[in-house]
């Protein structure tokens, strides 16, 4: 009996260990990728065997599951008020948006397992994992990537409601969407990753990074990332052998016709996360690339960043207590941005020949890249973004109460607001949308609007008690500005939050309004010298009856003051209000 206790401990502790293993470790080509009911039992037996594990869900998504986050915590500590009162710093990591793109959520289940049993939580860090944002896509198990080697089954793009998660941040049309709005103002990370596999081009790296594009970063928090926690990052990729470089979106058809800095707007999580002045990296392997490289080069990224933050983590706290601070002072922001191409740099890339050959399908001329000519040269690097559009905040933004989906989201964000005691007529700025242009077809679910052009009017309008004021002295007024002045890429007008105010409400009968217009050029001879100086100027006026007497309507006392006026205000002097 004493012989065989060894046996039958050493058969224990094996088969303990491959419980612990990952479907992926499990699968005898690493081809696999985890189905979302092995992810979650996975997570729930980790936590069952490691006090410094918890699971928490928040918010239930489109398709009825909650988001569920795993939570490490070196000193077993899990209320994000209490880790921000002991100044540790908090790493966010997002998986899985994109299911057909499951690297991350892999790579998360072993890198967590194997941080718990080898004891090596970093010192003064807290790690929030996403198990799989996308539960939706993932239960959407297929085939739908054919661009892409492996693995064998994966999720879909689109979540439950077909949205492309990754487009939805700022407008937050998913529940998911408002789930991870919960968990990044409850937790308030001061680093993010969202982990991806990439589309395009062909070469010979697995793995490509996206960072916050410096130009739009908080200079702060620019410089530290671009002086020093990127290239270290880029330092340690290649010492790990998966030697990295920065996402290739081709200028023209192939790489080296030079790459393009990606610009993520808020639409986008690291977009959404730079308005909260977070650290933030997307990880891109790339999709010809074997799957378990993929997997390992991703977990190895993650070991890379989770031990450089430890290693910074308290100039990390006091490089983010300053960009706070500075947003809170900040007067002009940034509404949209180009590419400056006068300005570039270069880089080494490793790349592969691109050619012409005849298409086996239509018989034309085909792009493709020979893998048997790699090529090493320096190529451009279109990394430099200049403002196309900037606003000067407002001392205070005014949004009437009616506006219930903007209210709530910026209570999600954790935006500081006060509402009006009693019913207030105040002296501001309001816009009147003067022209913009409307995408022809949906994206996401929406009809975009850009090209905003805006005529601004001080005027007199009477608020509501209830109506919310917004005052532009916080930490997120990158977030304010940026979604409110109708002018920024992803504000709240480009996504038709305010459509209503772009339709007439009320009108006339011509027949009717005839002697009432006639009457008005009698008694206004301003409006009969507007009329005749417009008719002068517009041929096309002097021969439209109609178009005279809408001419007339419009600037007369009958036209409606709303239509086309933006609801939000802008108090442009500190006025004291009565508030709630």
């Amino acid at each position: 009996m004493k012989r065989l206790l060894p046996a039958l401990l050493a058969c224990l502790i094996f088969f303990q260990a491959k419980a612990q293993l990952t479907p992926f470790e499990l699968s005898k080509d690493k081809n696999y990728t985890a189905t979302y009911a092995e992810i979650t039992a996975y997570y729930q037996k980790l936590a069952k065997l490691h006090s410094q594990m918890r699971i928490f869900n928040y918010g239930i998504t489109d398709v009825g599951k909650p988001l569920s986050l795993v939570v490490l915590s070196r000193d077993k500590v899990f209320d994000p008020a209490q880790i921000k009162k002991l100044n540790k710093r908090v790493l966010l990591i997002n998986n899985g948006i994109h299911p057909g793109e499951p690297e991350g959520i892999d790579a998360t289940m072993m890198l967590v397992r194997d941080l718990l049993k080898k004891n090596q939580l970093p010192k003064g860090v807290v790690l929030c994992f996403i198990e799989v944002y996308n539960i939706d896509g993932c239960l959407n198990r297929g085939v739908s990537r054919p661009n892409q080697n492996g693995p064998r089954m994966y999720g879909f793009r689109g979540n439950y409601k077909n949205l492309d998660l990754n487009r939805d941040f700022i407008k937050a049309d998913s529940k998911n969407a408002l789930a991870f709005e919960k968990i990044l103002n409850t937790w308030q990370p001061e680093v993010f990753l969202d982990n991806h596999t990439s589309d395009g081009a062909d070469y010979q790296y697995v793995m490509t990074l996206i960072e916050t594009q410096k130009d739009k970063q908080n200079p702060i928090l620019a410089d530290y990332t671009s002086k020093t926690l990127s290239p270290e990052l880029y330092k340690r990729m290649a010492k790990s052998g998966y030697e990295m470089t920065p996402y290739v979106e081709e200028k023209m058809s192939t790489p080296d016709s030079g790459i393009v800095s990606f610009l993520e707007t808020p639409r986008f999580a690291t977009g959404y996360t730079a308005q909260h002045n977070i650290i933030s990296y997307i990880t891109e392997t790339h999709m010809l690339k074997s799957f378990d490289k993929r997997v390992y080069s991703t977990y190895d990224f993650m070991v890379a960043l989770f031990d450089i933050c430890q290693r910074d983590a308290r100039l990390i706290g006091e490089l983010k207590h300053k960009a706070d601070e500075q947003v809170k002072n900040q007067t002009t922001f940034a509404l949209n941005w180009d590419v400056d191409w006068q300005h570039y740099d270069t880089l080494i890339f490793k790349g592969y020949e691109a050619g012409r050959k005849t298409s086996e399908v239509s018989g034309l001329p085909r792009l493709y890249y020979d893998e048997t000519k790699p090529y090493t040269k320096t190529i451009k690097y279109y990394d430099n973004y200049k403002p196309t559009i900037s606003a000067d905040k407002p001392a205070a933004y005014m949004i009437p109460q009616a506006w219930q989906k903007v209210i709530g989201l910026f209570k999600l964000n954790n935006i500081a607001m006060h509402k009006l005691a009693h019913d207030t007529t105040l002296a501001l700025q309001m816009y009147y949308i003067g022209d913009y242009k409307t995408g022809s077809r949906p994206y996401e679910g929406h009809y975009l609007h850009s090209n905003v052009k805006l005529n601004p009017v001080n005027m007199k309008v009477k608020f509501y008690a209830g109506d919310y004021v917004v005052y532009t002295n916080q930490a997120l007024n990158r977030y304010i500005v940026e979604t409110l002045e109708p002018q920024g890429v992803d504000s709240f007008f480009a996504w038709n939050f305010f459509d209503s105010v772009l339709g007439q409400k009320e009108g006339y009968s011509d027949y009717v309004f005839e002697d009432i217009a006639a009457n008005l050029l009698k008694t206004d001879p301003d409006l009969r010298k507007k009329l005749d100086d417009e008719k002068a100027k517009n041929p096309d006026l002097a021969n439209n009856a109609r178009a005279q007497l809408n001419f007339v309507y419009r600037n007369s006392p009958y036209f409606e003051k709303t239509y086309l006026r933006y609801p939000v205000g802008r108090l442009l002097t500190d006025t004291k209000l009565d508030i709630q």
